[in-house]
């Protein structure tokens, strides 16, 4: 796509001043934007791109408020949101009868996820899938059953996040912990000429609907197979130690592996690096 020039939330320009700049490009009506992005897919417009992104940048900053509380400044959080807007309206096909903003959320939240996961710490977060469904999940169910309540919940509200996320009282337990300190939904915004707001009047509707179920369901299946087309690349050895390590719930140790392969724990490791390494190379490539 060609190089597209954004507002940027920097701390200096402050979140309110660019939350009211992206609300001065207009939203887009359906047969305008069918139109923005033919003209996109068939010749490479710069402008008709330009103005299907800006028009999504509110969508963005709603989502974006979703992630607040992670420790990680909001504006490099909307950042990397655009960067997903960018992504799914180069990648978007008109003719299937999606709007834009219908594609673009899953692209979006897959972008801040990522970000979120490079940019904490593994020990906080954890590895396994358990832990790292419960790190995206934990506080939107805490709104949604009402616990509201400070420092460790009540018993009744973590055996009901641990049934409806299917892991155990004690890992609800330990990522409430680790997460402790979050912003409130209910924190006053301030913003300018005499405006005003609460977080959450940002936030949208995290309910999916069909399409939008169906346009994730088709996007992991299109990962899946860009994650076994890379793994094709990899030898035997690289193929079993990488599954082993990211794939495998819960992975196989260092140790079991480096029994396995008679090998060094060090070795293994340098080789689960470097065959992680040609995966991502490889979904690079084909993105």
């Amino acid at each position: 796509m060609t190089r597209i020039s954004l507002p940027i939330p920097t701390e200096d320009q402050g979140l309110s001043r660019y939350l009211k700049e992206i609300r001065r490009f207009p939203l887009l009506e359906p047969q305008e934007e069918y139109m923005l992005a033919k003209r996109y897919i068939e010749h490479n417009d710069a402008k008709s791109a330009h103005r299907l992104v800006t028009s999504h940048l509110r969508l963005v900053a709603k989502m974006a408020m979703g992630y607040r509380g992670y420790g990680l400044p909001i504006g490099e959080v909307i950042s990397e949101g655009n960067v997903g807007l960018m992504q799914a309206v180069k990648r978007f096909e008109v003719d299937r009868g999606f709007r834009l903003a219908t594609y673009a959320m899953w692209w979006i939240k897959a972008s801040i996820q990522e970000y979120i996961l490079r940019s904490w710490s593994l020990v906080k977060i954890g590895t396994t899938a358990n832990q790292k469904r419960l790190f995206f999940n934990l506080r939107k169910l805490k709104s949604r059953i009402q616990a509201l309540e400070e420092g460790d919940m009540k018993p009744e509200h973590i055996i009901e996040i641990a049934k409806q996320l299917n892991v155990s009282e004690n890992e609800v337990v330990l990522m409430n912990r680790r997460l402790s300190g979050d912003a409130s939904l209910n924190a006053h915004l301030r913003m300018n000429e005499g405006e005003s707001g609460e977080w959450q009047d940002w936030l949208i509707d995290d309910k999916s609907s069909q399409e939008q179920i169906l346009i994730e369901q088709d996007e992991l299946a299109n990962r899946r197979e860009m994650l076994e087309n890379a793994m094709m690349n990899l030898s035997s050895r690289e193929q079993r130690i990488l599954s082993a390590r990211k794939l495998l719930e819960p992975p196989l140790t260092l140790e079991e592996l480096s029994t396995e392969f008679r090998i060094s724990r060090e070795r293994v490791r340098q080789i689960e690096v470097r065959a992680f390494e040609k995966v991502q190379a490889s979904i690079l490539m084909i993105r």
